[in-house]
C-alpha cells in the first residue's frame, strides 16, 4: 500500500520526466530533417521572421488585488449557476445544457483556478471534480472508442450540437479529447489524490486511437460512416500536442508548427498563419485563444512566447491606429450563427471574422472579454489595463462574465459561457501564481 501511494504521489514528476524526453525527442527530430528535407529548411525561413521578437515579459504578480477576486467571484457565479447537481457536468453556454470535452476541461481548468484563488475550498474542488470524473467514466463512448463530440450535461447521454439524442454519436474531437487531457494532466499535479481516477478515465479511452504518427486525428461520421481526418492548425495544434505529450504521446508533426507555417504582415507584425484550409473550405485563421491557454496553463515555450507577443502586438497597433479597442478570438454571440472566429489573420485577409461555414460576418467582431483577461494576466501593458477598463462593467454577479463588447456599436455581447468564464478565472489564478500546471507550495 505504501508502494502503491508514492507511486502515486510521485505521478507528477514521472509525467514531467516523460514529457521532457518527448520534448528532447522531438527536438532532435526537427534538426535532423530541416539539415535534410528542403521543404522543412524552407519553412525554418518563415520561422526566421520571428527570431528579432523580443518577447514581451509576463506579468506575474504573485498576489491577488480585492478587486480580481471580485472579478474571480463574478466568473464562478457562472460555476455556481451551470452545474447539474446530478452529473456534476457544466452547462456549455447559460442554461443550455450541453456541453463537450473541451468545455469540460475548461470546467476543470476553472475549479483549479478558484481554489488556487481561495474563492472555494479544497474540498468544494476535490468533489466538484470528483463527480464529474465518476459521471465521465461511466458516459457511453462513441463506438467504444472515444468520447463524442457532445453529451446532454443532464443525463450523460450522446447528443448531436442540437443537444438531440443519437444513438451512435457523432464521432471524436481529437483537440477537444487533447485539451481535455491537458485538465486532467492539471488536476493531477494539483490534487494528487485524484490522480487514480484520472488515470482510470485515461485508460478507459482509446488515446492511442487519435494520435497517428505524431498528428491528431478526429473522427467524423459522414453519410452513416466513420472518417478519420488530421485535426489542428498552427496554434491549437501545438497546445494540444503539448497536452498529448504529458502523457507520453508522440506528437512530433503536431508540435512541428514550422512544416506548415507561413507568415502574413498584420499592422506590421508578423502574424503566424497555417497553410493549410479551415475545415477544407477556407484559409485558415489565426485568433489569440490557443496562445492564451498555452500560456495561462503550461507556460508559453520560446516559440509560443513569441508568436503570441506578435499577436498581441497587431491587436493593440490596430487599436492605436484606429482608435477601436481590439481583443478579438472565437466565441460565442448571441445572435444567428452563434458562434463566430474573430482573426488577427483569417479567410485571406487581416481582421476577418468568420462563420462556421466560412461566410464573413465583420458586423459582429467583438472586443471579447476573455482575451482582454488573459492578455492582461500574461504581459500587463498600459493597453490591456484599457482593455480591462472597457470590459470591467459587464461583469453580472447573477449570471457571470458575458462575451464581451461588439464592436460595431459597443452594445453587449449578452452571451454567457463556460469557456470565457473559465478563462477569467484562470487568468486571475495565473496573476497570483504562474501556469496552472506549477504546483502550489
Amino acid at each position: 500500500m505504501g508502494f502503491k501511494n508514492n507511486l502515486i504521489n510521485a505521478r507528477s514528476h514521472i509525467i514531467f520526466l516523460v514529457a521532457l524526453g518527448c520534448g528532447l525527442a522531438l527536438v532532435t527530430s526537427i534538426d535532423r530533417r530541416l539539415e535534410t528535407d528542403p521543404i522543412a529548411s524552407n519553412t525554418g525561413t518563415q520561422m526566421a521572421q520571428f527570431e528579432d521578437i523580443t518577447p514581451l515579459p509576463l506579468a506575474v504578480t504573485g498576489a491577488s488585488s480585492e478587486t480580481d477576486l471580485e472579478y474571480a467571484r463574478v466568473a464562478w457565479r457562472y460555476f455556481q449557476n451551470n452545474t447539474n447537481p446530478n452529473t456534476g457536468l457544466v452547462n456549455s453556454t447559460d442554461n443550455y445544457p450541453s456541453t463537450t470535452m473541451w468545455e469540460t476541461g475548461s470546467y476543470f481548468v476553472a475549479t483549479i483556478s478558484a481554489e488556487r484563488l481561495d474563492i472555494i475550498e479544497r474540498t468544494e474542488a476535490t468533489a466538484r471534480i470528483g463527480q464529474a470524473l465518476e459521471t465521465l467514466q461511466e458516459m457511453r463512448l462513441f463506438d467504444e472508442i472515444l468520447p463524442n463530440k457532445a453529451y446532454d450535461v443532464r443525463t450523460g447521454d450522446l447528443v448531436n450540437y442540437a443537444n438531440e439524442p443519437v444513438e451512435r454519436g457523432l464521432g471524436w474531437s481529437a483537440l477537444d479529447i487533447a485539451r481535455m487531457v491537458g485538465a486532467l494532466g492539471h488536476v493531477e499535479a494539483n490534487y494528487p489524490e485524484l490522480a487514480l481516477d484520472t488515470s482510470s478515465l485515461m485508460e478507459r479511452w482509446s488515446l492511442s486511437s487519435m494520435v497517428e504518427d505524431g498528428q491528431l486525428i478526429g473522427g467524423n461520421m459522414i453519410d452513416g460512416n466513420l472518417r478519420r481526418d488530421q485535426e489542428g492548425r498552427v496554434g491549437y495544434e501545438q497546445y494540444a500536442a503539448k497536452a498529448m505529450m504529458l502523457f507520453g504521446f508522440d506528437m512530433y508533426r503536431a508540435y512541428d508548427a514550422e512544416n506548415h507555417l507561413m507568415v502574413r504582415d498584420v499592422e506590421g507584425h508578423a502574424i503566424p498563419v497555417d497553410t493549410r484550409l479551415h475545415r477544407n473550405i477556407t484559409p485558415a485563421f489565426t485568433v489569440s485563444e490557443p496562445y492564451l491557454f498555452d500560456g495561462l496553463e503550461f507556460g508559453f515555450d520560446a516559440r509560443s512566447h513569441r508568436f503570441a507577443t506578435s499577436i498581441y502586438a497587431a491587436q493593440e497597433a490596430r487599436f492605436r491606429e484606429t482608435g477601436i479597442l481590439t481583443a478579438v478570438s472565437e466565441s460565442h454571440i448571441n445572435v444567428a450563427p452563434y458562434f463566430i472566429y474573430s482573426s488577427v489573420w483569417g479567410g485571406g485577409a487581416p481582421w476577418a471574422v468568420m462563420t462556421f461555414s466560412g461566410d464573413r460576418m465583420d458586423s459582429r467582431r467583438t472586443i471579447t472579454t476573455k482575451v482582454a483577461f488573459a492578455w492582461d494576466a500574461l504581459f500587463g501593458t498600459q493597453y490591456t489595463r484599457e482593455l480591462l477598463t472597457a470590459i470591467a462593467p459587464l461583469g453580472d454577479a447573477e449570471r457571470g462574465w458575458p462575451e464581451g463588447i461588439y464592436e460595431i456599436d459597443g452594445t453587449t455581447n449578452t452571451s454567457v459561457t463556460v469557456n470565457t468564464n473559465a478563462v477569467v478565472l484562470a487568468a486571475l489564478a495565473f496573476r497570483a501564481h504562474g501556469p496552472l500546471i506549477r504546483k502550489q507550495p
